[in-house]
């Protein structure tokens, strides 16, 4: 698919976004980190937001997640504490380093679509998840889609405070955060 000077290009392109967000990454910083010529860079794409926008397709900058990642046994507590290990191990702090750095006018949203992939997925994983658990009598009548933002924020909001300040604010393990947060989540939701 892709040749390992475009490897080296998308990778280096998506590093100076982590660091310098969209912006920031020249085309001439690029080719400095990739060890290419600068030329090289538009024989190969027709400029960043191509470069972008082929990267967000690779796994190392997009990691998959697909409806068929979730198993569940229709026990509440031990389901979510599975999703969320499973969300967390998808939506790396990397994950959303380069989310964050991709958010600009000049990509005009077209990196959007790569990066709405996971949530989109998680969010349809849990809505219909806690439709069935509701038609079960397992957990209390609710607005299902409003449960599953809270669970999703919940998830993503330990794994951006972790990729943002780390150690300086997040005091506890991931699996210790899972395990708290999923017993006061199910508390909530139980009948």
């Amino acid at each position: 698919m892709y040749d390992e000077t475009q490897l080296k290009i998308m990778d280096a392109t998506m590093s100076l976004i982590i660091d310098k967000g969209y912006s920031g990454a020249t085309t001439k910083d690029i080719a400095k980190l990739a060890g290419v010529n600068e030329s090289t860079i538009f024989r190969r794409f027709n400029g960043k937001k191509e470069i972008v926008i082929a990267a967000m397709g690779l796994p190392k900058w997009n990691p998959g997640l697909s409806e068929s990642d979730f198993t569940y046994t229709g026990d509440l507590e031990e389901d979510l504490i599975s999703f969320s290990r499973i969300y967390m191990s998808k939506v790396t702090p990397q994950m959303v380093k380069v989310s964050i750095g991709l958010r600009s006018a000049e990509l005009q949203g077209a990196a959007l679509p790569g990066i709405m992939k996971v949530p989109m997925v998680f969010k349809k994983v849990l809505v219909n998840y806690f439709t069935e658990m509701i038609a079960k009598g397992n957990m209390r009548d609710c607005n299902v889609e409003s449960v599953s933002l809270q669970f999703i924020a919940m998830n993503f909001g330990f794994v951006f405070l972790d990729a943002s300040f780390g150690r300086k604010l997040v005091g506890v393990s991931k699996k210790e955060y899972i395990k708290n947060s999923i017993e006061i989540f199910v508390t909530g939701i139980c009948q």
